[in-house]
């Protein structure tokens, strides 16, 4: 039987969290690509096509919020989950955008990511 692995690009500059979410979600089935930098990511976004972002808001140079607008305005439309210890006015930055957002709050819980992926995906 052959099963389509949905492919998950997460984006961070702490190597820790990057590490951890890729061995979480490939064990869960997904095939992930890390991206350290928002330029890093920019790259891969253009280059190959993602089911899902994981992407940190505060990002040096590029930020989290820079490559969403990037993405908004090449009309890019994949499902984001934006991670930030500091989610309070992330919500409003991006509410009339056309652009599916989720917003969770480092530290998260792994459960609760791992249902958010899956639905999102699904």
């Amino acid at each position: 039987m052959f099963t389509i692995k949905h492919e998950i690009l997460i984006v961070d500059d702490q190597p820790g969290i990057c590490l951890l979410l890729k061995d979480v979600f490939t064990n869960e089935g997904y095939d992930v690509m890390l991206a350290h930098t928002g330029t890093e990511a920019l790259e891969k976004i253009s280059e190959h096509s993602f089911d899902l972002i994981m992407l940190d808001y505060h990002l040096p140079i590029l930020s989290g919020h820079e490559i969403l607008q990037q993405m908004i305005k090449k009309k890019m439309i994949i499902p984001v989950i934006l991670m930030s210890g500091l989610i309070e006015n992330i919500q409003a930055d991006f509410s009339d955008e056309n652009i599916t957002i989720e917003i969770v709050a480092k530290p998260f819980n792994l459960k609760e990511i791992i249902g958010l992926v899956k639905s999102m995906i699904n």
